[in-house]
């Protein structure tokens, strides 16, 4: 990396542990969750798209941002949520984190940063 370099984005990937399972199987809370997470960073949200696995099964789902994206998947049944953070420009990235970590109600959560560009 040189002296000068400027990401385009910021990608956080976010591991969360012990989340309750109601949660983890619940596509419509968790987009409500996702846009208000987006919009706290700053983002604007082009739409979503969410998709249930069955009854107690997990979730897939995206929120298109015109700054990039955020996306989950979950495993209920290891109180498991997968989350990719990421946006571009001058959002705060950080700020949809700490919204999701406050919602979520994890025992524990694992961050990992990428500067993209």
């Amino acid at each position: 990396m040189s002296a000068s370099f400027e990401p385009h984005g910021t990608h956080l990937l976010v591991d969360f542990h012990g989340v309750p399972q109601a949660l983890l199987c619940d596509g419509e809370s968790l987009s409500t969750l996702m846009r208000d997470a987006a919009l706290a960073a700053g983002a604007t949200v082009l739409g979503t798209h969410f998709h249930a696995f069955g009854l107690r099964a997990g979730i897939t789902g995206v929120v298109l941002l015109a700054e990039s994206h955020m996306s989950v998947h979950t495993w209920p049944e290891s109180g498991y949520a997968a989350f990719d953070i990421f946006m571009c420009g001058p959002l705060k990235p950080r700020k949809a984190l700490a919204l999701l970590a406050r919602a979520m109600g994890a025992s524990r959560h694992d961050v990992r940063e990428i500067q993209r560009g």
